[in-house]
C-alpha cells in the first residue's frame, strides 16, 4: 500500500495579501477563533470595547441666549456671585453650580476615568449632580440638555487640567446626559477667540467684565479674610460681606457695555469699530463704575469693630489653582479650620494666575526672538533683517508689558476703592528671580516656578508665619514643585512649610498635619509679639488702654505701618502704638525709645 505526503498549502507572502481579500478574511477569522479560545481557557469574560469619541453637540446660537442656561462654577462663592452678576449684565441666563462636595467627588469617580486628579474628580462630578438634582425636581433629561450649557477654562500642557473637557463629556455621556453642551475658553486664545459659538461672544466686553468680577472678587474675599480673625462681634464680618455681595452683584448686573453714542458713529467712516474698541479701553481706564461701589462697601467694612491685640499667625495659602482657591471638601475646608484654630489666613488673588500667564508669554517671547519657523538668526552683518527682528520683538513685548501695567493698575485701583488693607499683586519678576535657582522659570504645567517663589517671597518679606501649599494627591507640577522645595527649606533655616495633598478623602489626617504646624507659628507669632512689647516698654494693658482712648484704630480700615523683621499684625500694631505715644507726647515707660522708630 502506498502512502501519499500531504504538506500543508503555503500562504501568500504577507505584502501580497490585501486587506479585504478572501486571504486576509481568513487570516482575520482564525485570529479571533484562537483569541477567544485562548481567552476562554484563562478564564477571561468576553467584553466589547467602547473607544470614548467626543459626543456631536448642537451649536449655541444667538437666539438661544433668552432659553439657555450658562452655567459655570470651580472658584469661591464671591468670585462666582460677581461673574454672575457680570453675565447677566452682558444679556445672558447665567448660574453658579454649588461648590463641590464629598458627594460630588464620588460622582466624577462613578461616571470619569481612573487615576484623574483630585479637582477632577470634583468638579467633572459637580457638574453631573447638579444635572441630576435638575431631573430629580422635575425637568426631563432633554430638557435639561436643550436649556443649558456649561462654560469652562481649558488649557494644555503636562498637567490632566488639559483632560478636563474630554472628562466633563466622558461623565455626562455615562451618567445619561449625552450631548450636553460643554463651551471652552482657551487660557491662551487672547480677547477674541473665534472657535466660540456665536452664543457665547467671547470679546472685549466678556474680558473686561469678568476680569472686573474677579479682581472685585480677589479683593472682597481678602478684605473679609483679614478682618473676620479679629471682629469683636463673631459672625458680624460674614453679615456684612453677605450684604456687599448682594450690592455688588448688582453692580455687575446693571452695567451696560461702554459704546459709541449713536450719531458718532456716522462720522468715523471705516473707524467706528477701532474707535470703539479703544473707547472701551478708555471707559476701563478713566470710568469709575466700580469706585464709588466699592467705596461703599469700604464704608460698611469699616463699621466692623476688631481687637487688633489678637496675636494670630499668618498663614499664607499657595499650591495647584483651584486646591488653593475652592472653599469646600475640595481642600478639606481649610480656611474654616485654619481660622478656627487661631490663624490668620492670607489667601491667594486669581489676579497673581492672571499676571503669571503674561509674564510667561513675554518670557517665551524672550527665549524665541527672532526663530520663526525653525529658521536661524541672521548673521550680524545684515543690519536690516536684525533691524526687523528687533523691531517685531520689541512690539510683541511692549504690548504685553502694556497689558500687565493696565492689568496691575486696575487691581491696585480696586484694592485702594476697599480700603488699601488687601495686599498689591507679586511681582512676577521678582517671583521669576527668587524661584528660578530652584526651580526653572520655563519649566511650565500647574503653577510652574510660583509654589516655590512664593514661599521664598511671602517668608522672606515679612508676609507670613508659615505657608501652606494645598494640591491634589497626584499632581505631577506640585509633586515636581514639593521636590524642590526641600531645598528652598535647607537655605531657609527659619521657614514653616507644609505641603498637603487634597483628596475625596484623609481630612482628619490633613488637619492633624495642618495643626501641627500651625502650633511652630503660634510659638512663632507670639515671640514676636513678646518682642515688641519688650521693645517698646509697654505691657498689653497699657496698649489697650491707648486703643480706649483712641477708637479710629478700632475700625478695619485704620492703616498700621508694616515693621521690618515683624509679620503679625498685633506686634505691628504695638510698635504702631509707641510711635503714636512717641509724635503726641504721651507719657509712658520709656525702654529703648529711639529704636522704635526703626
Amino acid at each position: 500500500m502506498s502512502t501519499q505526503s500531504f504538506e500543508p498549502k503555503a500562504m501568500p507572502p504577507a505584502n501580497l495579501v490585501q486587506i479585504g481579500s478572501p486571504v486576509e478574511n481568513v487570516i482575520q477569522q482564525r485570529l479571533a477563533e484562537e483569541r477567544a479560545r485562548l481567552e476562554q481557557e484563562a478564564g477571561l469574560p468576553k467584553r466589547e470595547l467602547h473607544h470614548f469619541k467626543r459626543p456631536v453637540e448642537k451649536p449655541f446660537t444667538r437666539d438661544q441666549r433668552s432659553t439657555t442656561t450658562l452655567l459655570f462654577g470651580g472658584l469661591t462663592w464671591k468670585h462666582e456671585k460677581l461673574v454672575h452678576g457680570a453675565l447677566e449684565g452682558l444679556g445672558y441666563k447665567a448660574r453658579a453650580v454649588p461648590t463641590p462636595d464629598v458627594r460630588a467627588f464620588q460622582a466624577g469617580k462613578e461616571y470619569g476615568n481612573n487615576g484623574q486628579c483630585n479637582p477632577t474628580y470634583f468638579t467633572v462630578g459637580n457638574l453631573v449632580t447638579y444635572l441630576q438634582s435638575l431631573e430629580e425636581q422635575g425637568m426631563s433629561r432633554q430638557e435639561i440638555i436643550d436649556t443649558h450649557v456649561f462654560f469652562t477654562a481649558g488649557a494644555c500642557g503636562p498637567c490632566r487640567f488639559g483632560m478636563y473637557e474630554a472628562e466633563y463629556r466622558l461623565a455626562l455621556r455615562n451618567s445619561g446626559f449625552d450631548g450636553f453642551r460643554v463651551l471652552l475658553f482657551q487660557q491662551s486664545g487672547g480677547l477674541n477667540q473665534s472657535d466660540a459659538e456665536a452664543g457665547m461672544e467671547m470679546n472685549l466686553d466678556f474680558f473686561l467684565g469678568i476680569l472686573n468680577a474677579l479682581n472685585c472678587g480677589d479683593v472682597m474675599n481678602e478684605v473679609a479674610y483679614a478682618i473676620r480673625p479679629f471682629e469683636a462681634e463673631a459672625g458680624k464680618t460674614d453679615q456684612v460681606l453677605d450684604e456687599t455681595m448682594d450690592y455688588m452683584h448688582e453692580v455687575f448686573k446693571n452695567k451696560r457695555p461702554w459704546k459709541l453714542e449713536g450719531g458718532m458713529g456716522k462720522y468715523l467712516l471705516g473707524f467706528s469699530d477701532t474707535a470703539e474698541y479703544i473707547g472701551k479701553f478708555v471707559n476701563q481706564l478713566k470710568g469709575a463704575d466700580y469706585v464709588g461701589p466699592l467705596e461703599h462697601c469700604r464704608d460698611r467694612f469699616n463699621e466692623i469693630d476688631i481687637d487688633r491685640l489678637r496675636v494670630k499667625p499668618i498663614v499664607k495659602i499657595t499650591g495647584e489653582f483651584w486646591a488653593q482657591t475652592t472653599e469646600g471638601d475640595g481642600n478639606f475646608n481649610m480656611f474654616r479650620f485654619l481660622e478656627r484654630e487661631g490663624a490668620q489666613v492670607l489667601v491667594e488673588p486669581i489676579g497673581t494666575w492672571i499676571m503669571y500667564m503674561i509674564h510667561q508669554v513675554v518670557q517665551k517671547y524672550k527665549d524665541f526672538k527672532g526663530l520663526e519657523e525653525g529658521a536661524v538668526l541672521p548673521p550680524l552683518w545684515k543690519v536690516g533683517s536684525r533691524a526687523k527682528i528687533e523691531f517685531t520683538y520689541r512690539q510683541k513685548v511692549a504690548k504685553l508689558k502694556l497689558a500687565e501695567g493696565i492689568f496691575k493698575g486696575e487691581y491696585h485701583k480696586i484694592v485702594k476703592a476697599l480700603g488699601g488693607i488687601a495686599h498689591h499683586l507679586a511681582d512676577q519678576y521678582e517671583l521669576q528671580r527668587l524661584g528660578h535657582p530652584f526651580y526653572n522659570s520655563r519649566a511650565g504645567g500647574g503653577e510652574g516656578h510660583l509654589e516655590v517663589a512664593k514661599n521664598i517671597y511671602y517668608s522672606n518679606k515679612d508676609l507670613a508665619h508659615m505657608v501652606l501649599s494645598l494640591k491634589p494627591f497626584g499632581c505631577m507640577p506640585s509633586t515636581q514643585s514639593d521636590g524642590a522645595q526641600s531645598a528652598v527649606v535647607s537655605n531657609f533655616k527659619d521657614m514653616i512649610y507644609l505641603p498637603v495633598e487634597t483628596s475625596g478623602e484623609g481630612e482628619i489626617n490633613a488637619h492633624s498635619r495642618v495643626q501641627m504646624a500651625l502650633g511652630e507659628a503660634k510659638n512663632k507669632a507670639k515671640k514676636e509679639f513678646a518682642a515688641a512689647l519688650e521693645k517698646t516698654g509697654l505691657t498689653l494693658g497699657e496698649c489697650r488702654a491707648w486703643v480706649e482712648r483712641h477708637p479710629e484704630t478700632r475700625r478695619p480700615m485704620y492703616q498700621v505701618p508694616h515693621a521690618k523683621g515683624y509679620v503679625g499684625g498685633a506686634a505691628n500694631f504695638v510698635l504702631h502704638i509707641a510711635e503714636r505715644m512717641q509724635a503726641e507726647g504721651e507719657v509712658r515707660p520709656v525702654r529703648e525709645l529711639a529704636a522704635v522708630a526703626n
